[in-house]
């Protein structure tokens, strides 16, 4: 993001940044202001909105057999014609058509262009969306999500134990898991041969301005705590945070940094714009199998992140029970695995492993899709924070990512 591009979507930003430009101040000043702006935002951003909670609407189900599923990019099966076989099959099967958008870039953006209509009740245009555990549980606290029938999903009973509990949603009532994954680092092994195996490595000097990094900030802070020595999953505090976004800060600022993205960074990578980024495990299996082999990736020796994205429903959706379909279609082992075969996430489905043994021995036994113990032991899921927390770290972290458009 160190070069010009279109300004953000969220018009807070945008308003801000003009805001910047039209008085011409200094990039010194321009941080300043940036924080504040970045504190207001993520004010609203996790302020509810209202005293009172939403309603749910009513469900249509019965008579509209459509569904309008929000997810990131490659994240489900695609065949050369373009098409979804799975959601091709759940149509043939169930009789419900399924609308499929890439809409999710990243949680921010994609929350702040739907929130105000969540904290009204409306419909925000998707039945379901696919989003990480931290945003999940700021819905759900924020009453944006409807519950989950489980009578409608039989095939819930597939959910590995270890997800069945969460502390953001006991009991799985408002959310359902789609896929995990790790963040780690990958490189252009063409260009960058000598590669990279830790956070420090993405600071050489023959890496400078050829660096990318996500704008999720618990990947991306995480990384860069756990580098630093710091169990994300542990009880750090500000001091701690502090530390990680110092260098970070440091790193933009010098131009070491080029681009701070979401889903897009592939792009990046794809057209060597970057040589070496902080991703996502799954992508970059996608992006060796359609580019040819360019890239390594490896979750550092310090630790890498671990994450959910989860189903959940939208408050203002009127087809829950049609979702809850959608859902049990996708705990079937066999389906699950055939979404895995493509994706390359972690699959949260029992009996995908043994189903995937049809499909592709190699892959059952990939630590990346079904991770073993060794694998687990070097991931860490960063730590809830209160509403304070949240505040204060997302406002540091915004202020960088303005000051970098």
């Amino acid at each position: 993001m160190m070069k010009s591009k279109p300004l953000p979507a969220d018009p807070m930003i945008r308003q801000l940044i003009r805001q910047a430009q039209n008085a011409q101040m200094g990039r010194r000043t321009l941080l300043a202001g940036a924080g504040a702006g970045a504190t207001a935002l993520a004010l609203a951003a996790c302020s509810s909105g209202a005293a009172v909670k939403p309603t749910a609407a009513a469900d249509t189900s019965a008579t509209d057999k459509t569904i309008r599923w929000d997810n990131w990019a490659l994240y489900i099966d695609v065949d050369d014609a373009g098409t979804y076989p799975t959601l091709d099959a759940f149509k043939a099967q169930t009789g419900i058509s399924v609308k499929y958008t890439e809409a999710v870039d990243d949680n921010n953006s994609y929350y702040g262009k739907v929130k105000d209509q969540l904290a009204l009740g409306q419909d925000i245009g998707a039945d379901v969306a696919c989003l990480t555990d931290w945003m999940v549980s700021r819905m759900i606290r924020f009453g944006y999500t409807q519950e989950l029938d489980h009578a409608n999903i039989p095939n819930l009973s597939n959910l590995l134990p270890s997800l069945q509990d969460v502390d953001f949603d006991p009991g799985r009532a408002m959310s359902v898991p789609w896929q995990g994954g790790f963040a780690g680092l990958a490189w252009n092994k063409e260009k960058y041969p000598q590669g990279v195996t830790s956070v420090e490595d993405l600071w050489a000097p023959d890496l400078k301005g050829r660096v990318g990094v996500l704008s999720e900030m618990r990947d991306t802070m995480g990384l860069i705590m756990l580098d630093q020595g710091v169990d994300i999953s542990g009880s750090w505090g500000e001091a701690e945070f502090t530390a990680a976004i110092d260098e970070f800060k440091k790193q933009v600022s010098d131009g070491q940094i080029r681009n701070i993205k979401g889903n897009s960074y592939k792009e990046d990578l794809a057209n060597e714009d970057t040589l070496a980024a902080i991703v996502w495990s799954g992508d970059i299996v996608q992006l060796n199998a359609e580019n040819g082999d360019k890239w390594g990736f490896i979750v550092p020796e310090k630790g890498g992140t671990l994450w959910n994205d989860n189903f959940v429903v939208p408050i203002g959706s009127p087809g829950k029970k049609n979702v809850e379909e959608l859902i049990n279609y996708y705990y079937d082992p066999a389906v699950a695995a055939e979404v895995a075969a493509y994706v390359n996430y972690i699959t949260p489905v029992v009996g995908a492993k043994e189903a995937m043994m049809a499909i592709d021995p190699t892959l059952a036994e990939d630590p990346l899709i079904f991770p073993d113990d060794a694998t687990l032991a070097n991931a860490y899921v960063f730590r809830g924070l209160d509403g304070t927390e949240e505040q204060t770290f997302n406002a540091q972290f915004q202020a960088i990512l303005l000051g970098a458009a």
